[in-house]
């Protein structure tokens, strides 16, 4: 499945509530429970923490992509999280993140996640596209940014 056909709105949140990395983990998670992708909160939420706890998934330029893997989902899900104003992720570049990309897979499915986080890297590059993601007023608007892109 191609990153662009887990886009929907029902996955997205503009602007996101929380202040910190803790709370943005837990609200992305929520988001993926809220739209229905996942059952157990919880194992998805350890999942991603403990991938976090090995290394900040804070990366450049405004943008993380926490992640993780369990047996809790049976397929790659992912949730969007939009904070124009910035939250403190531990990125590489010391930066505040705004644009959060989670994604959670299988264990025993990498090729689905490693080629969403490929697709992620790609959409990145372009600080264009990533200013009018940030810019975006709701889910909507940020669906067709990505489907035209």
């Amino acid at each position: 499945m191609a990153f662009i056909d887990l886009v929907n709105e029902k996955i997205i949140k503009t602007p996101l509530v929380s202040k910190d990395k803790p709370d943005v983990l837990r609200e992305l998670v929520q988001i993926l429970k809220d739209a229905g992708q996942i059952d157990d909160y919880e194992a998805v939420l350890k999942a991603v923490q403990d991938r976090e706890d090995k290394m900040s998934t804070g990366l450049q330029d405004g943008i993380a992509v926490p992640h993780g893997k369990t047996d809790a989902v049976a397929g790659l899900k992912l949730a969007i999280g939009i904070a124009p104003e910035g939250i403190d992720y531990d990125a590489l570049d010391g930066e505040p993140s705004k644009l959060f990309f989670l994604l959670v897979a299988p264990p025993d499915q990498s090729g689905p996640h490693v080629m969403a986080l490929s697709e992620i890297a790609k959409l990145a590059t372009s600080k264009a596209f990533c200013k009018a993601l940030i810019r975006a007023e709701n889910a909507q608007e940020v669906v067709e940014l990505i489907q035209d892109d």
